[in-house]
């Protein structure tokens, strides 16, 4: 029963932090220094990829209407869908052309340089300057751009070029452990003159191919034989992250369209500072 209370913990702290700008994993290691599941290291370093699925599915869950593309045109006569587009939705199949187009920097470079990217920088330190130094950037972006009118307002806006660049903030996170996946492309979509809502919305769908494509990768590298433990633990996982990132998603989209993104910039320079403080001094 401890082992599952621990693994309920860290499919709250994966649901809550995945969809918010301030790095799940950062705050993964800091639960992992403070609450230990006992499993190998093999496992662990597999569970904390795998529980994705469950924030991933959280998405698929609210957005279902939005990101399934095979529907029958209910429109008929002189303008209605032809062809193909009578069983595609055309804006839907569009938006999932640019969210693979967004996914080839970090699917090349990410995944060929992905065990060296670990080695490097999967390390106390190098998370605490990713948090504090994307913390800087969230609260200068947010401050510049106060008062502006952001020329991107919806998906279809974006164009091929803008999705290829956020692609590549992407990146960043999958280099720099500590960025935050949603915090990196969000930033890159505001820099780029997206909207706070169409960069929240675009980072959501964009997370579907790149984090099942990782929990995949790592789940084919560890194998599929699990104790019955295992297996317990990475149910309780995929369950509460599910449930918690359905709430921080609802709750993320009300917020910002009223609030701007910078309670998360400070947010992540004190945790930044503080897990620096302890790593250095305390450790």
């Amino acid at each position: 029963m401890v082992e599952l209370f621990k693994a309920f913990l860290f499919g709250i702290v994966e649901g809550i932090t995945e969809w918010l700008p301030i790095s799940s994993t950062g705050h993964m290691i800091l639960l992992d220094e403070f609450v230990k599941l006992d499993v190998s290291k093999d496992f662990y370093s597999m569970f904390e990829v795998v529980i994705q699925l469950g924030a991933i599915m959280a998405v698929v869950v609210i957005y279902w209407h939005r990101i399934w593309p095979f529907r029958l045109a209910k429109a008929n006569g002189i303008g209605a869908p032809q062809g193909l587009w009578r069983f595609i939705d055309k804006e839907t199949f569009i938006m999932w052309v640019k969210i693979f187009i967004a996914c080839l920097p970090a699917g090349i470079i990410g995944v060929k340089f992905n065990d060296t990217f670990e080695k490097l920088f999967y390390n106390p330190v190098c998370v605490a300057l990713a948090l504090i130094v994307f913390g800087v950037a969230f609260i200068w972006i947010e401050t510049i751009h106060k008062g502006s009118r952001p020329k991107i307002n919806s998906i279809a806006e974006l164009s091929y070029y803008t999705v290829l660049m956020i692609g590549f903030f992407q990146l960043i996170a999958a280099v720099f452990p500590g960025t935050s996946r949603s915090g990196a492309t969000i930033l890159g979509a505001l820099l780029l003159g997206v909207s706070r809502t169409v960069a929240a919305e675009f980072t959501f769908f964009l997370a579907i191919p790149v984090m099942f494509g990782a929990a995949v990768f790592k789940l084919a590298k560890f194998g599929l034989v699990f104790s019955s433990m295992e297996m317990w633990i990475m149910v309780v996982g995929l369950i509460t992250a599910f449930v918690s990132s359905i709430v921080v998603i609802k709750f993320l989209m009300q917020y910002i369209k009223k609030h701007d993104f910078k309670i998360f910039g400070w947010y992540r320079i004190i945790l930044g500072i503080l897990v620096l403080a302890y790593f250095w001094l305390l450790k």
